[in-house]
């Protein structure tokens, strides 16, 4: 499986009265295609998975693939706090339709490295019809997908590739220099994106295009096409949007932008809170200047 282009991280929008609002999401995900990104990533961090119950993770999985199956790559986010839960994660997973798993270290365990090494391999030991995309997040996890996890798994023919959300460009380079040719290498720092490219990166795990995949995708042409100037371009006029993500309410912030290009995915669910007035405000003022 080649990983290669923007894949959004969905958002899951919620409904007036709480609920898995499918109908939006099947919107948000078409309206995607048309803009011309390469697939899609269900249940991420920007999917708030932690906050879905199994049933709900099951209705996010089946739209997804009943809108977008054929027309890009698929991923399901199956993380978890146990190898035991990951493996059920990725079990309904694989019932949805789904064979490209993205897994970042169990949250709250804290494993070592000889552990984390030893959970994949467990992963794979169970199911021999996945591809794994690891994803090393460690301001989420406070766990590091660390470089003997990278060597230990880097000529597996069914770890394909890792998505990079540590913040640190450094890790960019690590893996497309120190494990050339060993892992196809996903932006996962929105603010990066254009240094991760110039350092190999193939494709954008993204979750700000929910909100305007036209200019992400725009990006992505303009690099693939050696149009390197035009791409900083892109970049230019999203940054200061990105930049407000990133220093926090990421969640509650592609959510508003959502509903600012049209579609009301809800409310963030508990424990993060709706942005206040003055924070939509503030938001909006840079969403609609990457706009023009």
């Amino acid at each position: 499986m080649n990983m290669h282009g923007i894949l959004p991280a969905l958002v899951t929008p919620f409904d007036q009265a709480g609920h898995v609002d499918c109908a939006t999401l099947a919107s948000i995900v078409e309206y995607q295609l048309k803009a011309g990104v390469s697939g899609f990533v269900a249940l991420g961090s920007t999917g708030e998975y932690y906050a879905l119950d199994n049933p709900e993770r099951r209705l996010v999985l089946q739209t997804v693939r009943e809108v977008a199956d054929g027309k890009g790559t698929l991923i399901a986010n199956c993380n978890g706090a146990s190898t035991r839960e990951v493996i059920e994660q990725i079990r309904q997973a694989i019932e949805c339709g789904f064979s490209n798993i993205l897994l970042a270290p169990p949250f709250y365990a804290l494993p070592t490295q000889e552990e984390l090494i030893n959970h994949y391999q467990v992963v794979l030991d169970t199911f021999a019809d996945i591809n794994v995309i690891l994803y090393n997040y460690p301001i989420r996890t406070n766990v590091e997908v660390g470089t003997s996890v990278l060597a230990a798994f880097r000529d597996h023919p069914r770890v394909i590739g890792i998505k990079e959300s540590s913040g640190n460009l450094l890790r960019a380079i690590e893996v497309t220099e120190t494990f050339k040719g060993g892992y196809q290498l996903s932006c996962g720092s929105d603010d990066q994106a254009l240094d991760f490219f110039l350092w190999g990166a193939t494709s954008w795990i993204c979750g700000p295009a929910n909100c305007f995949p036209d200019q992400i995708v725009a990006f992505h042409k303009a690099f693939t096409a050696g149009d390197i100037q035009g791409a900083q371009a892109v970049m230019r006029s999203l940054f200061p949007v990105m930049a407000s993500m990133e220093q926090g309410k990421f969640i509650q912030k592609v959510k508003y932008g959502c509903e600012l290009a049209g579609f009301n995915s809800g409310n963030a669910r508990l424990p993060l809170l709706p942005l206040s007035d003055a924070e939509k405000a503030e938001f909006r003022a840079v969403f609609e200047a990457s706009q023009r």
